[in-house]
């Protein structure tokens, strides 16, 4: 029986790649030379560091630019609180999604079910499994994912026919 899985992966190679693209600019832009300004990536966290809040909108941009350069889809990031951490400094923590949370994934699932399309979802830990008689049925849902869901970076991987 036909199938493919929807999943939420960013491509974590590439996102360290503009990481460590963007330190390498703040380290030598003039207009970040004698500031706190820094980025770094732990597990699956991007910590930007700066003097005052401005600052880390301005390494924000730097990364954006870099993750869009690289092809890595920016509604990965998910932004964290701005803290305030020893003598003037600021931190925010930008958490890179991975998986498909359970909500989105019951999403998934009801708007597949309420299409009244010939496939049937199941979850499989943080991903979806969709599966249908035909390979056409299986691209209209896949269509209908993307149109009705355009705010999650979703991709579809493991087509079997």
């Amino acid at each position: 029986m036909p199938s493919f899985d929807t999943v939420c992966e960013p491509n974590l190679p590439e996102v360290k790649n503009a990481v460590e693209n963007t330190a390498k600019e703040i380290a030598t832009r003039f207009d970040f030379k004698g500031t706190a300004a820094a980025v770094e990536l732990k597990d699956k966290e991007i910590t930007l560091i700066g003097d005052a809040e401005f600052q880390l909108v301005q390494v924000e941009d730097i990364l954006r630019a870099k993750l869009t350069k690289r092809s890595v889809d920016v509604r990965f990031l998910d932004k964290g609180a701005v803290q305030k951490i020893g003598g003037d400094k600021v931190k925010q923590v930008i958490k890179v999604k991975s998986g498909i949370e359970t909500e989105d994934a019951k999403k998934i699932t009801r708007l597949l079910k309420d299409s009244k399309m010939k496939v049937q979802a199941a979850i499989q830990g943080d991903a979806v499994r969709v599966t249908g008689a035909k390979r056409d049925d299986l691209q209209a849902a896949m269509a209908l994912i993307k149109k009705d869901l355009p705010d999650m970076p979703l991709s579809f991987n493991n087509f079997r026919d």
